[in-house]
């Protein structure tokens, strides 16, 4: 079954020198772009030299990364930095919606890492004259790549929900009983998760005796099916509860909202701000600092109520109740 899109859907797949989202970088990123009325897709993949812009030096692969996806330290001397090619990527990004396997837990925050990487240095950069033109130019860039906007159907959601196996499985399971070549390449990796999600699609659009769930041809629906709570950060540090509010999830205020806690104990967002989080978990503290700021702000520009008038005027009247 091909794809029923409204505009495009952008599937991606990340290799990276590991695991750690706040530390490792991307080595390989993968684009296969499907486009609405178009059966055939584009495909564009990068070699990338993971890179410390603080340290100014490569940053290593793990062993255990490495081992998994072939890719040596020696491999990637040569090849571009992320901010390099951030300008291209930023053009496939645009008006796309996303696709993955697995990659709203690992991929998609490593990508949104990398730009805020980007973001911090460019920064740092607008204060020095040489470069400030470049910094200001790509700070532009990025700020019109917003992520979180995007809509982001994750295969491997769909696919455990249903099926609860790995990619390899999966393909072998709705693509014909046999394994695709060149596994744990990005490309490969990425082509394979395209499949699958149009072979889920055939698959699940009826229901049986032993289903009755079935999968919509739509990518909202899709990008919903069995997700986990709406985080806020990629890290899933914060949370939306029921009412929309972001709840924090870890540590000693776990299950409080964020405004309960900044309203209590403003410090707390400063310990965020330096402690070893994500840059994308430091940034939405910061925007949920803003927001608390701006209301307290509203609040006491506002005229003050019948009763709390009242209450001022009892206050001078001398009475206590």
């Amino acid at each position: 079954m091909e794809l029923n899109l409204e505009s495009p859907l952008l599937f991606f797949d990340i290799e990276s020198t590991g695991l750690n989202i706040a530390t490792d970088g991307i080595v390989e990123l993968s684009f296969v772009k499907a486009l609405p009325g178009q059966p055939e897709p584009q495909i564009k993949t990068w070699k990338i030299k993971p890179w410390d812009y603080q340290l100014r030096r490569q940053i290593p692969m793990n062993p255990s990364a490495s081992a998994v996806n072939g890719v040596k330290d020696e491999d990637l001397v040569d090849c571009p930095k992320f901010i390099d090619v951030l300008p291209e990527i930023a053009q496939w990004l645009q008006d796309s919606d996303l696709a993955g396997f697995n990659s709203s837990k690992f991929d998609l925050p490593l990508l949104a890492e990398e730009i805020e990487r980007v973001r911090a240095y460019c920064l740092e950069r607008v204060h020095d004259q040489r470069a400030r033109d470049k910094a200001e130019a790509m700070l532009s860039l990025i700020a019109g790549i917003n992520l979180h906007d995007k809509k982001m159907v994750d295969v491997q959601n769909i696919y455990h929900h249903m099926e609860p196996r790995n990619l390899k499985a999966a393909y072998r399971f709705y693509c014909g009983g046999k394994d695709f070549e060149n596994a744990h390449t990005a490309e490969a990796d990425t082509l394979a998760t395209y499949e699958v999600l149009k072979a889920q699609l055939d698959r699940y659009s009826e229901p049986t005796e032993y289903r009755e769930e079935t999968l919509k041809n739509d990518v909202t629906a899709l990008s919903k099916f069995g997700s986990r709570s709406q985080v806020v950060d990629y890290a899933g540090r914060l949370y939306y509860n029921d009412s929309g509010e972001a709840v924090i999830s870890f540590g000693k205020h776990r299950g409080k909202t964020a405004r309960e806690v900044y309203l209590a104990e403003p410090s707390y967002f400063a310990w965020i701000a330096g402690g070893e989080f994500t840059l994308d978990t430091k940034r939405q503290f910061e925007k949920l600092k803003q927001q608390f700021d701006e209301e307290k702000k509203q609040r006491a520009k506002a005229p003050a109520s019948e009763e709390a008038l009242r209450d001022l005027a009892d206050k001078w009247n001398g009475r206590l109740f």
